[in-house]
């Protein structure tokens, strides 16, 4: 498989705080160039620009160019996986939950 097709994992691209940032920071703002995402990080645009390229490679950010600028913003499509994984364990501990509940609601009952 050439490497250039290969799409990153989207749960090791938001494994970072600095790319979580920048998802939130494209949500709030629609739309931002590099220069306005930058001063958001205590890190320098190249860092930066590596961050992005990792959430490009999992289909989180696109880009477009707007004359000699790249803008980036988000592509929450993908965050659909994650939401599906969290959602299936929210059921599994909203059941163990509700067990619990009744036990000690029969245990009450029974004193």
């Amino acid at each position: 498989m050439n490497k250039k097709s290969e799409t990153r994992d989207v749960y090791s691209a938001v494994a970072d705080p600095t790319r979580r940032k920048l998802l939130r920071l494209l949500a709030e703002t629609g739309e931002s160039p590099l220069h306005m995402l930058t001063p958001h990080f205590q890190m320098g645009r190249t860092a930066v620009s590596k961050h992005l390229s990792i959430l490009k490679d999992a289909d989180l950010v696109k880009e477009k160019k707007v004359g000699r600028e790249t803008r980036y913003r988000l592509n929450a499509e993908p965050l659909k996986e994650i939401e599906d994984w969290v959602s299936f364990y929210t059921k599994f501990w909203n059941k163990r939950a509700e067990l619990l509940r009744q036990l000690l609601q029969e245990e009450k009952n029974e004193t």
